[in-house]
This record gives structure tokens, C-alpha cells and sequence, in this order.
């Protein structure tokens, strides 16, 4: 029996290098959401599971002293039993053997396995893996202190295992490639990443669009303007788009037309005053706390530079939302096959990402398109005017009092060189 324990010990190492390796692989590919989940659900595998997950150094560890410990003494007793049967040749073919057999058994088997199913085989292997870490508990302390050690000396921050706004839209991304999510909740998963990078300008309906009405303006006047634009709330104005005093509803109008019960600046809302650089998010915070379906977008100086209502701010979350009274806009008209007719009131971000352009994060670009184009010009433009970015020849091709309303976009294959020619 005494000449068996040594091939039993072998084999028992290996099954260690085993799990080992299956463990290893199983926990570094899981899904901890889907864990969490179990746990969620009462699974007492799946807390555990999770519970060495979140102390992921600490496991690491001690699943490679253990790999270690388990390949470097099956190593050496293959040794002493080849060495004794064969001779001086014995070295050699122990070295073989031991890296076959390590290679087939002890890695290449066990990580494709836990790779195919991680989160099964990280359940199953948790419990032994808990007992490691209590039985390693010596040697793991030793390796955090060096691992302390190591961080100082290499200045390594923590900030460089957060993740990224531009990772997590790469793992929205290939979870849509990989038929986790459809098309349409990627779209708005990624509005709500970017949600809090927009600013309220993006999303303004300018001045020169507002539809406004003067608190002097007869019955008969505001009732026209409810009428032909369809409209529930409307701006009020005292003798200047520039000063605000609040916003009209329909409702209140309707209420003040049939009994006139009560003075007409009492039917008047107040107004919310916002700022055009204010944070979408933080926009939507206030609106809700005001109970406002209506801002005022004041300019740096003081004036009136447009409104944006709750609407606005939904569109960026779940895209355009028509109603009945709304007149259905398309930003890209395709023309041809390389050409595009544009609506420059089109955000300058969705243009860029129609076009598959480039952008420089440290670059501040207008908002909308239109603006875009004063800046490529460095004038304001005049029908006709054409300029060249990237792979994009761009032609104004309709104005209306000093505003660019549509361009032609043609679209090339060489980039060509940046800036204008005169």
C-alpha cells in the first residue's frame, strides 16, 4: 500500500490544480448581477458566492497559492518517481509528463469549462473555496501588505478600475450585438448615460421660434394664438419678449373667458427662470420640484434666449414624441445616394453621429447645426455658401432672416483637409 501513496497524492494534487483553475476562470467570468440576483432571491450558493466575489483579492490569492502549491509538489514527487524508474533519463521525462498533464488537467480543461458556464461552477466551487481562504489566511495577509506595498510604489490610483461613460456604452453596445437587449433599448439606455452630460441650450426652442403673448393682448387675439398653434401654455410678456412674467394655460384661459371671475394676471403662472447651461438633469430636478411643464431660458445677459418644456427634456430620454398637433420634422432627407438634406435646427451631437465624425472632447461645439455653420464660416452665411469638413461637403441651401434653416450635406470617401479655403 505504502508504494500507491505517492501516485495517490499526485493524483489528488492534480484534482486540486483542477479546481483550482475551474474556480479561478469561474469567478473572474461571472456575472455579478445575475449572482446578486440569486441572492436577492434567498439562494444562500449564490450569497456566499457573491460574498468571496466582493473580496475578489483576497480569493485570487489564494486560488493561486493553492494552483501553485498543487502544480510545484506534483511536479516534484513526478520527479523523485520517474527519476527512481528510469534513472538520470527519469528528469526529463518527468518534465514532460508534468507539463502534459498540467497543461490538459490542471488549465486548458478546467478554464474552458468555467468559461462556458461561470456562474454554475462558481456556485458549486464557492463553499471549498470559502475553506481555502480560512486554511491560507496566514499567507493571504502577508500577500495584502505586499499588494499595499506594490500600489505605493507604482502610484496606482482607484480610480482606474472605475468604469468609464464611454466603457459602459461599449458594454451596452455589445450586449445589443449579442442579443441580450434590442435596438431600441440601447438607444434608450444610452440617452440615459448621456443624460447628464447635456445641457440646456441643446434642447431649447430658440426665441426667434417662441410663440409668445402680450399681457395687454385682447380675448379674441390670445384665443387665435391657442387656436392656430394647438398649444396648452403659453409665454406671457409685459411689453418685451425679455421680460417674462409667466406662462398661460388653456385650461385658465377657457376658465377666465366663460366667467371672468377673477382678474386676468391672477390666471397667469409664475414662470421658471433657468439659465441655457444649466444640466439637463438638473433641469428636470427643478421642474419637477416647481411642478412646471414650462421654462424660461435666460442668456448671460439677462434676456430671454428661449423656452424648453418637460416634452424637451423626455425626447432626450425616450426620442421625438408627436402629437397630433405636431408637424413631423425629418432631420436627414436622403437625396441621393451621397447627398442629404439637413434641418439646421438639428443637434449638432446627432449630426456628428449621423456622419460617423470625429469629435475633440476638449472642443466646445454649438448647439445646433446652424450654429455650427457661423462657427465653420466665421461670418454669418449666405444661401449658397459651401465649406469642407472631414469626408462632408456642406452647402447652405435655405435662410430666412440671417438664420440657416436647411443645408445639403454631401458625402464623400477621402477626408479631406481641415479648416476652410478662402
Amino acid at each position: 500500500m505504502g508504494n500507491f501513496i505517492p501516485y495517490i497524492v499526485l493524483v489528488v494534487l492534480i484534482v486540486l490544480s483542477f479546481y483550482f483553475s475551474l474556480t479561478e476562470t469561474a469567478f473572474t467570468a461571472l456575472n455579478r448581477i445575475r449572482i446578486k440576483n440569486m441572492a436577492d432571491k434567498g439562494s444562500k450558493g449564490a450569497k456566499l458566492t457573491l460574498e468571496l466575489y466582493d473580496d475578489y483579492d483576497k480569493l485570487l490569492s489564494t486560488l493561486l497559492v493553492g494552483t501553485n502549491i498543487s502544480n510545484i509538489t506534483s511536479a516534484a514527487i513526478c520527479t523523485v518517481l520517474f527519476v527512481n524508474a528510469f534513472g538520470d533519463f527519469g528528469a526529463t521525462l518527468s518534465a514532460v509528463f508534468t507539463t502534459i498533464v498540467v497543461l490538459v488537467f490542471a488549465e486548458v480543461t478546467p478554464k474552458n469549462l468555467a468559461k462556458e458556464s461561470p456562474e454554475k461552477f462558481a456556485l458549486v466551487c464557492a463553499p471549498m473555496a470559502k475553506f481555502f481562504m480560512i486554511l491560507f489566511s496566514p499567507i493571504n495577509a502577508f500577500f495584502m501588505v505586499w499588494k499595499k506595498g506594490m500600489v505605493k510604489v507604482f502610484k496606482i490610483s482607484a480610480d482606474d478600475k472605475m468604469m468609464t461613460e464611454d466603457e459602459l456604452i461599449s458594454v451596452v453596445e455589445e450586449a445589443t450585438h449579442s442579443g441580450v437587449i434590442d435596438e431600441g433599448d440601447e438607444e434608450l439606455i444610452k440617452n440615459v448615460i448621456e443624460f447628464y452630460d447635456q445641457k440646456t441650450e441643446h434642447i431649447l426652442t430658440p426665441r426667434m421660434d417662441m410663440v409668445t403673448i402680450s399681457k395687454d393682448a385682447t380675448i379674441e387675439e390670445i384665443a387665435e394664438v391657442f387656436f392656430e398653434t394647438g398649444f396648452s401654455r403659453i409665454p406671457v410678456y409685459d411689453e418685451s419678449v425679455d421680460n417674462i412674467i409667466g406662462t398661460l394655460h388653456t385650461r385658465h384661459f377657457l376658465r377666465y373667458v366663460m366667467k371672468k371671475d377673477t382678474p386676468f394676471e391672477d390666471i397667469i403662472h409664475p414662470a421658471v427662470f433657468v439659465p441655457s447651461l444649466m444640466d439637463i438633469g438638473d433641469l428636470f430636478n427643478l421642474m419637477q420640484k416647481e411642478k412646471a411643464h414650462m421654462a424660461i431660458v435666460i442668456d448671460e445677459h439677462g434676456g430671454t434666449d428661449g423656452i424648453v418644456t418637460m416634452e424637451d427634456i423626455l425626447e432626450e430620454l425616450m426620442g421625438e414624441i408627436w402629437d397630433e398637433n405636431d408637424k413631423v420634422i425629418e432631420q436627414f432627407v436622403s437625396l441621393d445616394d451621397d447627398k442629404y438634406l439637413v434641418v439646421c435646427s438639428t443637434d449638432t451631437h446627432d449630426f456628428f453621429e449621423h456622419f460617423n465624425l470625429p469629435t475633440d472632447e476638449t472642443e466646445e461645439l454649438p448647439a445646433k447645426i446652424n450654429g455650427w455653420i457661423i462657427h465653420m464660416l466665421g461670418r454669418l452665411p449666405e444661401e449658397g455658401d459651401s465649406f469642407e469638413f472631414e469626408h462632408l461637403t456642406v452647402t447652405v441651401s435655405k435662410i430666412e432672416r440671417n438664420r440657416t434653416l436647411e443645408c445639403v450635406v454631401s458625402v464623400g470617401e477621402l477626408i479631406v483637409a481641415e479648416g476652410l479655403e478662402d
